[in-house]
Order: C-alpha cells, then structure tokens, then sequence
C-alpha cells in the first residue's frame, strides 16, 4: 500500500535536489507511510513510525553525542528514513557521527545538495500514499464482489482457489486441520515442489491466531470452519519475508475461507472434500499406467505415500439389487461406505485413498514392506461389514504390487472381483482373483471385443427367438447350465414342469443346433450367458421376469 523509500527518491520534487544515500542502504525497500518536515532534535517522541522525516538541520546540535542520540531515537520509534538538506546548516557533508550513528542503526540518511521544496516533496509523497489507499479499499471492494458472488453461487473449492492464486499471485492450498491437502493451485509453480513434504512442512506452522503470517515459512494462515466447528487451514504460499504481506492478501484469505465454509455446510449431503481429494488422485491413479511427480506429491500431501510401499487395491460394493444400483438413492449409500471404509482404515493405521466411484467404493492402501498384508485386510473387512451390516458388502481385494506405476493394475483388478464376487453371490470377508474364477476372468475380459463377439455367436439365434416370440429359452438355457445339466434341478430352479421344461430344453437344441448333454457345448454356452451378462445386463431383466412369470 505504501511506497518504498527508493520509490519517493525517483520522484521529480526530490530528484531536483540530488539526492544521494550516504548511510542505511539496505534499508531504501522500507515503506513510507507519511512524509514529515521536522526541524527540532525531540522529534521522535512525537512520531508513530513508518514517517520519512524531512529536515534542513537548523535546528539539529553540531555535537556527536547529540547527533548519535537524534539517530538512535528515530530508529527506535521506525521512522522510515531521514533527508536532510545540505543548504543551511551543513553546506558539503553531514557529520561523520551523524551518518556513523545512522549506518549502524540501520536508518536511511539522504542528504539533497540543492535546496528543495519540500511542501512540494510532502505533497507528492502523500498524494502517492493517499492514491495506494484510495487503490487498496477499491481492490478491497473487489475482492468483496468477488467472493460474495463465490459464496452465493456455492463455488467448489478448486474454483475459490484459483480466485485466490490470481488475486495474491502466490501458490494457495486448502489442507484438513491433520495436514492433508484438500485441493490447492499453484498459481504457476510447480505443483509437485509446492507438495512435496507437504504434512511435515505444515505441522511446524503454527501462527497462535485465526488469521496469522508466519515469517518462517512465508506462509499466510487462516482458520477454515463456521458455527464453532473448524475443519480446516487455507494458506497463501508467499515468499519467506520477516514482513507481512500487503493486508489485501489477509482479506483475500479471509473471504476465501468464509466461501469454503459455507460451500461445506451446503453441500453437507454430497461428497466430503476428502473424499473428492482422493478421489481425484485415485481417477489419474487408474487413467494412467506412468503417475506424474504430482499425483505422487498430491497422494503423498494427502498423508498416503506410493513409494517403498507396498500397494493393495480394495473395492467395495453394497449388496443390493439390481434395480436399485440404477437409482439416484445409492450415492448417499457409496458415500456412507466410504467414509465407513476410511474410518476403517484409520482404526487399523493404515494410509489409504478412499473414494467413490460409479455403484463402488474404490481404495488403495499403502502398507509399508513389513506389513503382513492378511491380516491388514481381515481386520479392514471385518470394520467395514461390521459397520455396514444393515446393508451387507463385497470386498475385492487387487494383487499386491510394489511401484506406483503398478496401482492402475491392482485398482482395476480389485473392481473386477468385486463385481464378480457380486455376480455370483460368493461369502466371504473378502475376496481375490483366485476366488471367483471364471467369472473373474471374464470380468477382466469385459472389455475385450473378441469376448462379446464369441458370446454374440454361440446366443445370437436364442435371443433373437425369444425377442420375436416372447419365449424365455435364453432363461431356460442358464438354469440348465447354473444346475450343471441336471434336467430336474434346472426344472424346479426354473419353477416349471418338468415336461414344460424339457420341450424348452429341446427347442433350444433345436435353435442353436448343438446337444446340451455334450459338456463342451454346455461349458460354451455357459462361458457366452456369462459373458452376456456383463456387457449387456440382460441378467436382471431375466431375473425380473422368472420372478414375475413364476411368483
């Protein structure tokens, strides 16, 4: 807000004199926040600091002792600096006790060798003060528009933040009161040296109030919360500085803290900001087989270090039905999950990212390498289906890996048995590729189109007989094969008359052209309903219409 001592030097009503620095060099970056004409030596007394005393020396002594004490004084009470025209009194030089006294105080003494107006001087440096100050309250103003309109729109923290970077130009970060990082910007730097070390770095900043600069670190602090109950810290990365930043960035924190605390309150019912956090390093996790030096420092800053770890994929999907998986009621469901998961996970200390993601919940755990990876699970699974036992689970658990480069393979494996594990109704408190087979390979074939198309080939001539005629062999065929060809079991599971049911069985081999009772055409038509399954859920349509047709 205020102008520096070399800035009030560049001026023209002060370059007319010839102005030259002759003690406290270091010192021309200090602010001025008033020029003063003072002749008298008792001046001090009567100043509130932050003044650049402008003097002719008539009235100062020629003594050294009085000219060390009218410097020591000035410097006691922070005044900016002192110019004093060589006209008057001291026509060359200043004393040399003078400029002694000064230099080791660090006080900036001017000397001008021309006489000088200094009303013009006074005028000009006030004006550029008053201009700063009329600036600062219309930014201030601003800034208030800014946020208002941020608050009132309910902006997400990622969009309060880049309005906090571009307004401070410092790098800006949104943490949990444990250290963790919710969401930053980095205005520009680089994301992974702003994030590296993160939870250690913050630990150690501490400024004693709700709002505070900390001049260790370079950090400007405030307190995130609202009605008594703080959950978080905002803070603008600013340069390590034994001065404050200018108050606007103190009043940009503070309203950017206001906006996230209510965002939170109204967005109360929908994801927590950490599991949006982890989500969004668990989505680049699993988009990208090579992780970036960032997404390691984003999980790293989230107190979940990938490196010299050992890394387990875990997903977590409610047992419910069908028809409720494709509702708009589950996300509250995922999201108690999730939150039941991580707390879970912090019960057994054990760093986890924990997130939802489409009808599951996803995890990575990161264990360190003497952790026995068994018993880890087994007590996270028991956690977790104890705490959700009102609506039971299924935990797939991926293959343990040891890079970061390899989580993608065990996230992407752990869904895939967990939808199998789903499928096929399997128990257990968890469960691996090993445990649900066949089922589990085809999950990991889902995407493949040489799987859908072998299933389109052996069902094709079925599905188009019961489009077309409203028959249900497609049903007939999968209870013949789930009772591994036992006509009579496949019968009562089928809840049909025997003899209905063997005419159905013979229309089917009449369609499809192949023997049922031969076990390589069972086992292919089995591996092709299978796999039907999962790329057109026809499974649950089929299931509705037994239960409709049979009741």
């Amino acid at each position: 807000m205020y102008p520096t001592i070399a800035e009030v030097l560049a001026l023209p009503a002060l370059r007319g004199g010839n102005p030259r620095v002759v003690a406290g060099n270091t010192g021309l970056d200090r602010p001025v926040r008033w020029a003063h004409v003072a002749e008298i030596a008792e001046i001090a007394p009567l100043l509130r600091g932050g003044e650049l005393v402008l003097t002719t020396g008539v009235a100062l002594p020629d003594d050294g002792a009085s000219l060390a004490r009218y410097a020591a004084d000035l410097a006691q009470v922070g005044a900016a600096g002192v110019i004093v025209e060589l006209v008057r009194h001291w026509n060359d030089r200043l004393p040399r006790a003078l400029v002694t006294a000064a230099e080791e105080c660090g006080l900036p003494l001017i000397t001008l060798s021309r006489e000088t107006r200094y009303v013009a001087v006074t005028e000009a440096v006030n004006g550029m003060i008053v201009d700063a100050q009329v600036a600062e309250l219309r930014a201030a103003e601003r800034v208030h528009e800014t946020f208002t309109s941020l608050t009132v729109s309910g902006a997400e923290p990622e969009i309060v933040l880049r309005e906090v970077a571009r307004l401070t130009e410092h790098p800006v970060v949104l943490e949990t009161l444990d250290h963790e990082v919710l969401a930053y910007d980095a205005a520009g730097s680089d994301p992974g040296e702003l994030l590296t070390g993160w939870p250690g770095r913050s630990r150690v900043v501490q400024v004693g109030e709700r709002t505070g600069y900390h001049p260790g670190s370079g950090w400007l602090v405030t307190v995130v919360g609202a009605r008594g109950h703080d959950w978080g810290r905002l803070i603008v990365v600013c340069t390590e500085s034994p001065e404050a930043p200018p108050h606007r960035h103190r009043v940009v924190a503070e309203r950017a803290a206001s906006a996230l605390a209510v965002y939170r309150l109204v967005a109360r019912d929908s994801e927590t900001l950490e599991r949006h956090a982890h989500r969004a390093v668990l989505t680049e996790l699993i988009a990208s087989p090579t992780p970036s030096a960032e997404i390691l420092a984003r999980a790293s800053a989230l107190a979940v270090p990938l490196t010299a770890r050992r890394l387990v994929g875990v997903a977590v999907r409610p047992r419910i039905a069908a028809t409720a998986q494709q509702s708009l009621s589950t996300p509250p469901l995922l999201r108690e999950l999730s939150e039941a998961i991580a707390l879970a996970a912090r019960r057994a200390k054990v760093s986890a990212l924990v997130a939802t993601d489409d009808m599951a919940v996803r995890a990575l755990l990161s264990l360190s390498p003497e952790a026995h990876v068994d018993a880890v699970l087994s007590r996270l699974a028991a956690d977790i289906h104890d705490a959700r036992a009102s609506a039971p689970a299924v935990v797939g658990v991926g293959t343990v890996v040891t890079t970061p480069a390899e989580a993608h393979r065990t996230l992407v494996e752990a869904a895939q048995v967990a939808a199998a594990a789903l499928d096929e109704g399997a128990e257990g408190p968890f469960h691996r590729l090993k445990d649900v087979r066949l089922r589990g390979l085809l999950h990991l074939l889902a995407g493949d189109e040489r799987v859908s198309a072998f299933a389109a080939r052996e069902l094709e001539p079925l599905l188009q007989r019961d489009a077309a005629s409203g028959s249900r062999l497609v049903s007939a065929l999968r209870h013949y094969c789930e009772q591994g060809g036992n006509k009579s079991a496949a019968a009562a599971a089928a809840h049909t008359s025997r003899t209905a049911y063997y005419q159905q069985l013979a229309r089917i081999e009449q369609v499809l052209g192949v023997r049922l009772e031969d076990p390589e055409s069972m086992l292919s038509l089995y591996v092709a309903l299978l796999a039907h399954d999962l790329t057109t859920a026809t499974r649950p349509r089929e299931k509705s219409h037994r239960e409709e047709g049979h009741s």
